[in-house]
């Protein structure tokens, strides 16, 4: 009797392990997610708020070493296949001896490592199926929230000065929910497919995601997510077999080739469609004025995230301002930015490691069901990079994702223990 009492008791035990093991990655992305910053506070961060905040990202850092020291072994594993992401991670660190503002590197570099283990503990522990289920189920709450936020409390997330009507969400503005329900449908839709049991649930938020992408009335994450679209139906049709591969793969680049003719020769007729004016609504201003900076110190960059921090008027990025013609918070384009920051030394690394999680990912529509999962994201993410900064971004849910997919990729789901 009292054996009988004790076998039935263990998987009482290994169910609860195994709903912690699950919560653990869904509280980091959650986190990451920075889906809690508006409502606590507010518009604009003050010296308190901004240390409130940089305690906030804290518990995910724990989340992220608890799934690593859980399993050292095939974290350790998964990392070193990613060479170009170790030499990365390194000159950033190295970046501290030659920053315009030391301090701020150091503190940022270190958040940096911190949030880029996450997504190595993620793609060490989870199966494709998994994963996509786990982060998921951490936009299927980001997805509720917005929408309690949005019809409950209309003065957070709906915007009523710069675009008035439109919803916001969790985040300060319009392309910040728009965005990120972008990648929230690629997941969700990948989730569906990876685990066809639970299809209606998954697909249920999928369109809930593009309901809200639709409220944002950012039409460049409307075009983001018909990439993404595009993109998983070509993962499934490629796969269904040799034939339509190769159909499926003619297509995709024959539309390529024409959407690329399309934006060269009919540019006007393009940024008219986006809403955008040919300055990508000053982006382009931004990027000459990095630019200028960057020919200043090709080879080292001014250190990790060390421009955009300094205030005190004559660094460069006073010299950015006054060229841009405005303030702005980043590079709006992820090359650039790491040019700006790591200079030649660290673009060519983060070239490498973007490089190597395409090529991975390209290999994988044809031999592997997690191309579901990666392929559509990186896809998406490809074409944010080139407008936002994104990469190689601490405290953020999109670079823990795109190390865990890149990382993943390399790390297949036979090697993953039960």
């Amino acid at each position: 009797m009292t054996s009988y009492g004790a076998a039935s008791a263990a998987p009482t035990r290994l169910t609860f392990v195994q709903m912690a093991l699950w919560a653990l990655p869904v509280l980091a992305l959650l986190i990451y997610s920075g889906g809690w910053e508006l409502p606590l506070v507010g518009e604009s961060a003050d010296a308190a708020g901004s240390a409130l905040l940089r305690v906030g990202y804290l518990p995910a850092y724990a989340a992220g070493f608890a799934l690593i020291a859980l399993r050292p072994g095939s974290t350790f594993r998964t990392l070193i296949r990613q060479p170009f992401l170790i030499v990365l991670l390194l000159v950033v660190a190295a970046s501290v001896f030659w920053s315009v503002n030391p301090d701020q590197t150091a503190r940022r570099g270190f958040a940096l490592v911190c949030t880029t283990l996450g997504g190595i503990a993620l793609a060490a522990r989870f199966r494709w199926p998994q994963l996509a289920e786990v982060v998921g189920a951490a936009f299927a709450v980001l997805i509720v929230a917005c929408f309690v936020v949005c019809l409950a409390v209309p003065r957070i997330g709906i915007m009523t000065e710069l675009f008035p009507g439109a919803w916001r969400g969790l985040w300060r503005e319009k392309n910040g929910l728009g965005g990120n329900m972008a990648f929230g449908f690629c997941i969700l839709s990948a989730a569906a497919l990876l685990n066809p049991q639970r299809a209606r649930l998954w697909w249920t938020f999928a369109g809930l995601a593009l309901v809200l992408v639709l409220m944002s009335t950012s039409k460049t994450s409307l075009v983001s997510l018909m990439l993404g679209v595009a993109a998983i139906g070509f993962v499934w049709i490629a796969q269904r077999g040799p034939a339509l591969g190769a159909a499926a793969t003619w297509t995709s680049v024959t539309g390529v080739v024409l959407l690329g003719a399309f934006i060269l020769f009919a540019s006007d007729v393009f940024f008219a469609i986006l809403g955008k004016d040919a300055t990508l609504t000053g982006r382009t201003k931004i990027w000459a004025a990095v630019m200028r900076e960057i020919e200043d110190r090709p080879w080292l960059g001014y250190g990790y995230q060390a421009v955009w921090g300094d205030k005190s008027g004559w660094g460069p990025f006073a010299w950015i301002s006054k060229n841009a013609g405005f303030q702005a918070q980043h590079a709006h384009n992820s090359w650039l930015e790491q040019w700006l920051g790591l200079g030649l030394l660290g673009l060519v690394a983060w070239g490498l490691f973007y490089l190597q999680a395409m090529t991975l990912a390209v290999i994988a529509v044809f031999r592997d069901r997690g191309a579901l999962l990666a392929f559509p994201f990186l896809v998406v993410y490809s074409l944010v990079a080139l407008t936002e900064s994104i990469a190689l971004i601490y405290n953020d849910f999109r670079w823990v994702l795109f190390v865990a997919f890149a990382a993943k990729l390399a790390f297949p789901d036979r090697e993953i223990r039960a």
